[in-house]
């Protein structure tokens, strides 16, 4: 499927869901793609892009930065403590954030070097033990103590089972972000974003429907 496929699913989901065109952000997911890959959808146009280890960013995203202009990197998967720093040096937002240790770190690292990317929180919706994020009851807290530290929690993220119906996972994260005056949320992905965008996503995160499959042996 293109760019322009994926883009026009979106638009036409807007338009369903009675909401402003281009209020959903495309988050094209780069992760463990070769570079050619991800330079031709550059080239396209496209300049939101998904990564989820700070390593595979780095050695990736600052060489495509200097050639192309207004590109803006997300990291989507989970951060380690000792990583924060790189990843805020890097990263434009940061969808991961999923406990208080983490959150202090990036409280005070914000304070070093005066900047912080926009956070999303990360819910574990379905309350999965291996998956990371903060449990659908402990949410309305941390995002508390997260805005005490004064740090810029803009949204929610989730990864929905994949056993479940997501749409009702939507719903949840919708309804948590709503009664604490969050506006982001960052949910869909390839099979289910068209869903997402209908219950109030911001951010949808789509890789092999724009990339193909996955170049693990990179």
């Amino acid at each position: 499927m293109s760019l322009q496929d994926i883009q026009n699913k979106i638009s036409k989901a807007e338009k369903e869901a009675g909401r402003d065109a281009g209020s959903v952000e495309l988050i094209a997911v780069s992760k463990v793609q070769p570079d050619a890959r991800v330079q031709a959808v550059l080239q396209d146009g496209h300049r939101v892009f998904g990564e989820n280890r700070v390593q595979e960013a780095a050695g990736k995203w600052p060489a495509f930065k200097d050639a192309f202009s207004g590109v803006s990197v997300h990291l989507i998967g989970p951060l380690q403590s000792n990583k924060a720093r790189q990843a805020m040096e890097l990263f434009d937002a940061i969808h991961t954030l999923d406990r208080l240790k983490l959150a202090n770190t990036i409280a005070r690292l914000a304070q070093e070097l005066g900047a912080c990317p926009d956070l999303f929180v990360q819910v574990n919706t379905g309350a999965e033990d291996q998956k990371a994020g903060v449990l659908p009851q402990e949410t309305d807290g941390f995002i508390a103590e997260c805005r005490a530290l004064d740090l810029p929690v803009k949204g929610l993220m989730c990864i929905p089972p994949v056993d479940e119906e997501a749409s009702l996972h939507f719903a949840l994260l919708a309804k948590i972000a709503a009664r604490n005056d969050l506006g982001g949320l960052s949910m869909g992905m390839s099979g289910d974003f068209e869903r997402a965008v209908a219950l109030g996503a911001t951010h949808v995160r789509v890789g092999s429907a724009i990339f193909g499959d996955r170049a693990y042996e990179l």
